[in-house]
C-alpha cells in the first residue's frame, strides 16, 4: 500500500494499457519504490491471471489536456467552487480508448498514430463537429481544427474502429452546415463505425452569448436531416451511420425509432437509443421474459474520479443496493423514482407497467436541475443539492429510488454524498433491467 510502481518487466509504463500488457505475462518482475529504495519482486502466475494490484490512476505520466477553447464546452459552463478534478479538460486518445471520452485529435501525433495502430487501441471516439475546415476551426477555436481530421483518415485507413460525434450548436453547425458535415463524412470517412449527433447543452453559467438552446424548428430540422442521411448511408455503405441523441426526440415529441433502426445501439453510451432500450426492457419484464440490460453511459465526468484505473466503463458506484435498514423495511411502501426531467418523460410512458410490476403505486418525480440551470435536463448531471430539494417534496413514507448515473465514487457532482441526503434512498442501475429488478414484487418476495 503506497508503493510506487517504477517499472514492470523493465518497462517504465505510461498508462494502464501498457501495464495490462506486461502483467498478463506468466512471469512478471515488478520494480517497486518505497522511501527512495527500489525493490524488485518476481511473480510467477498463469498467463492473463490478475496480480491483484490496485492502481490509483489510468495514466501514469500526465493526462494530455485539451488546448481547444470550444465555446460549447461544458467544462467552461461549470459554476465555481466544484472539486478541482472536474475542471480538467482532456484530449487524450488513451482516455478515449479506456473510457469512451471524445478527442478532437488536435494534439494527436505521429507517435500516437503508430502506437494506436501497433497496439490495436480501438475503439476510439472522435469529436468531428464539422468537416468544413473553417467551421471546425471556429468551433474549436484552434487553428489545428482545420487539419487534425487528417489523423481520422489515417486511423480509419489502418482499420481502427472509430465512432464520431457532432455537437450541434444552433446557428453555427446546424442546418446546411450539418448537411455538409454528413456529406463530408460520406466522402472522407465512410469507414466510421457511427456518428452521433447531440444537442448543445447550455447551463446558466455559460459566458458565451452565441451559445443557446435549440428552437423546436431547429431540433425538427436536425432530425429531418439525419433521417435523410440515414437512407443515403444505408444505400452507400450498408448501414445507417448517423444517429440522433434521445434529447432530439424528446424536444420534438417524436416517437423513438425502433430497436432495429439503432443497429446494435453502437452509441448507447452517448445517450443514443437509451430510451428505446429502456422501454423494451420494461416491456419484456412486464411480459415475464428474462431481461438483461444493454448498459448505460457512465456519465459526463465518470472518467475523472468515478471510474477505476482499469477503465473499460466499469461500474461507477460501489453499491447498487439499499442504503440502510429503513429502506429495506419499506418494501411494501409506495415507490417514488427521482430522475431528471428528460428521464421522467421516458419513464412516464411506462408508468402503468412499472406500477403493475411493483404491486404498489409508483410515482415518477422529475427533478429540476437547479445547480446548472439552463436547458440541462439529463439525469446524469443532477447533483446532491437537486435531490435534497426534491426529497423535501416527497411522501416521507415512500421508498425512494435514484439512478446510479448521478453518482461518481459514491459522490454527487457537487461533492455531496448519500449520507448528506435527509433520508435513505436506494441506488439502482440506470437501465430498464436494473429498475425492473428493483421494483418487481416477485423478485423482492424471493430476496426477502
Amino acid at each position: 500500500m503506497g508503493d510506487e510502481l517504477v517499472d514492470v518487466n523493465g518497462e517504465a509504463l505510461r498508462d494502464v494499457i501498457r501495464y495490462q500488457v506486461q502483467v498478463d505475462e506468466p512471469n512478471v518482475v515488478l520494480n517497486l519504490r518505497r522511501d527512495g529504495t527500489d525493490r524488485p519482486i518476481a511473480i510467477g502466475k498463469a498467463a492473463g491471471a490478475p496480480l491483484g494490484i490496485e492502481l490509483d490512476s489510468a495514466v501514469f505520466d500526465r493526462v494530455r489536456t485539451c488546448d481547444n477553447h470550444c465555446p460549447f464546452c461544458f467544462i467552461y459552463q461549470l459554476p465555481k467552487g466544484m472539486r478541482k478534478s472536474l475542471y480538467l479538460k482532456d484530449d487524450d486518445y488513451r482516455l478515449s480508448h479506456l473510457y469512451g471520452n471524445f478527442t478532437t485529435l488536435t494534439r494527436f501525433t505521429e507517435a500516437d498514430l503508430e502506437r494506436v495502430i501497433t497496439e490495436g487501441l480501438g475503439p476510439l471516439y472522435v469529436s468531428i463537429h464539422a468537416t468544413d475546415p473553417d467551421v471546425r476551426t471556429a468551433l474549436l477555436r484552434n487553428r489545428r481544427g482545420a487539419t487534425s481530421l487528417r489523423w481520422l483518415e489515417l486511423l480509419l485507413d489502418a482499420g481502427v474502429e472509430i465512432h464520431g460525434q457532432v455537437v450541434v450548436c444552433p446557428g453555427i453547425n446546424e442546418g446546411a452546415v450539418l448537411d455538409d458535415t454528413l456529406l463530408g463524412v460520406l466522402d472522407r470517412f465512410p469507414r466510421l463505425a457511427s456518428v452521433g449527433v447531440v444537442p448543445l447543452g447550455v447551463s446558466d453559467h455559460t459566458t458565451e452569448p452565441d451559445m443557446r438552446p435549440h428552437t423546436l424548428a431547429e431540433a425538427e430540422r436536425v432530425l429531418d436531416i439525419i433521417d435523410g442521411w440515414q437512407s443515403r448511408f444505408l444505400a452507400a455503405v450498408g448501414h445507417r451511420m448517423v444517429f440522433a441523441a434521445d434529447e432530439y426526440y424528446l424536444m420534438t415529441d417524436r416517437e423513438f425509432p425502433s430497436a432495429e433502426a439503432y443497429e446494435g445501439f453502437v452509441q448507447h453510451e452517448n445517450g443514443i437509443g437509451m430510451a428505446r432500450t429502456f422501454g423494451d426492457e420494461i416491456a419484456a419484464a412486464a411480459a415475464g421474459d428474462a431481461v438483461e440490460g444493454v448498459g448505460v453511459r457512465p456519465g459526463f465526468f465518470a472518467w475523472v474520479d468515478g471510474a477505476p484505473a482499469t477503465g473499460y466503463r466499469a461500474p461507477r458506484t460501489s453499491a447498487l443496493t439499499v442504503v440502510d435498514e429503513r429502506a429495506t423495511a419499506a418494501r411494501h411502501a409506495p415507490v417514488v423514482i427521482l430522475t431528471g426531467e428528460y428521464g421522467a418523460r421516458v419513464l412516464s410512458a411506462h408508468h402503468s407497467s412499472l406500477t403493475e410490476l411493483a404491486g404498489v403505486e409508483v410515482t415518477i418525480h422529475p427533478v429540476e436541475n437547479g445547480f446548472f440551470g439552463g436547458n440541462i435536463a439529463v439525469t446524469g448531471l443532477l447533483t446532491g443539492a437537486d435531490l435534497i430539494a426534491a426529497l423535501g417534496r416527497v411522501d416521507p413514507t415512500a421508498r425512494v429510488l435514484i439512478p446510479d448515473v448521478v453518482l461518481s465514487e459514491d459522490r454527487f457532482l457537487d461533492g455531496l454524498t448519500l449520507a448528506d441526503l435527509p433520508r435513505p434512498v436506494e441506488v439502482v442501475g440506470t437501465d430498464g433491467a436494473s429498475l425492473v429488478r428493483s421494483l418487481d414484487r416477485r423478485t423482492l418476495a424471493v430476496s426477502r
